[in-house]
């Protein structure tokens, strides 16, 4: 019989099978299924299949990774009440996460949003893609917080998709993309200048960037009250290129699992893989990201009902 553990990638799932044995004897000769809550092409594809060429060589029994695409697969509870009782983040045990870097807001070179300024005093149309994801969330967090003028025109399938609208001048541009993604699914538009970099939406300002030019959005969001209300939004994105695993997995398979993570993340191929797809990689372990993750959770009622209130229409 073919033992299958099932894993989900952005946030990830397992839905293991617990045991006793060894961990090097349980994952030998087994297969892991890297599901990805996201579509192919964007972010989320992109880091997990880098993952997935690499991590299965530092698992004790070295078992196979498949990735497969299962988009929309996990949502985020915190400021999602409906998915309170499906996934609580809070009670899950982290593996670890491949990058908790920033986001940004970017117009096409021909948009006339040239800089966020612009953004704040005129109408525009700037593409998001369904609830849950940073495209739609951080669209409408900036048009609370910033004073962002823009319609957010949410229904696109990733950010393959909105980048091909931007092309096709459809929308002029798109906030809460990955920094990281962005290089890696556009650099033509990087190094033939094509777009406006806006904005870096960050909790700590991204050297980079800031190399660029592109302002903070704390630069815009005066207001204390609306500033603790997007950190908080923004703290999320440690759970960005995050892979957990439910209560139930046994302790020595997890701490397997978390060794062979950390592994991954020095791994020097895995580096150089990195660096062709042109992805960033910040890692934190599992044990830093179920202790950041248990400090976002304990945040006051009533700001997370206002950080809900601001990434919704």
């Amino acid at each position: 019989m073919r033992l299958e553990t099932r894993v989900l990638a952005g946030l990830i799932a397992f839905a293991a099978l617990t045991s006793s044995a060894a961990a090097g004897d349980y994952y030998a000769g087994k297969s892991i299924d890297l599901l990805i809550g996201a579509p192919p092409g964007g972010g989320y594809d992109i880091y997990a299949r880098a993952l997935a060429r690499h991590y299965g060589r530092h698992i004790p029994g070295q078992p196979t990774i498949v990735a497969k695409n299962m988009p929309g697969a996990v949502m985020g509870p915190l400021l999602e009440e409906k998915a309170e009782a499906l996934f609580d983040p809070a009670k899950v045990l982290y593996l670890g996460t491949a990058n908790s870097g920033t986001r940004i807001c970017v117009s096409r070179k021909d948009s006339k949003i040239k800089t966020f300024d612009d953004a704040r005093a005129q109408k525009a149309a700037f593409g998001g893609v369904s609830s849950n994801d940073s495209t739609r969330e951080y669209g409408y967090m900036l048009k609370k917080t910033a004073g962002a003028q823009y319609d957010v025109v949410s229904g696109y399938s990733g950010t393959a998709e909105i980048a091909l609208a931007m092309e096709r001048a459809e929308i002029d541009g798109a906030c809460g993309w990955d920094w990281s993604s962005f290089k890696s699914q556009r650099p033509d538009w990087i190094r033939d200048n094509k777009v406006n970099l806006l904005l870096q939406v960050g909790l700590e300002p991204n050297a980079e960037l800031t190399r660029m030019g592109v302002p903070e959005v704390f630069k815009y969001v005066t207001n204390e009250a609306d500033r603790k209300v997007v950190e908080l939004v923004i703290a999320q994105q440690v759970f960005q290129r995050s892979y957990i695993a439910p209560l139930g997995l046994a302790a020595e398979q997890l701490e397997a699992l978390r060794a062979a993570f950390d592994a991954t993340m020095r791994d020097k191929d895995f580096l150089t893989d990195a660096e062709t797809m042109r992805i960033d990689i910040s890692p934190l372990s599992g044990a830093k990201v179920q202790e950041l993750v248990q400090k976002l959770y304990a945040a006051p009622k009533d700001m997370v009902a206002r950080a809900r209130q601001v990434i919704t229409p």
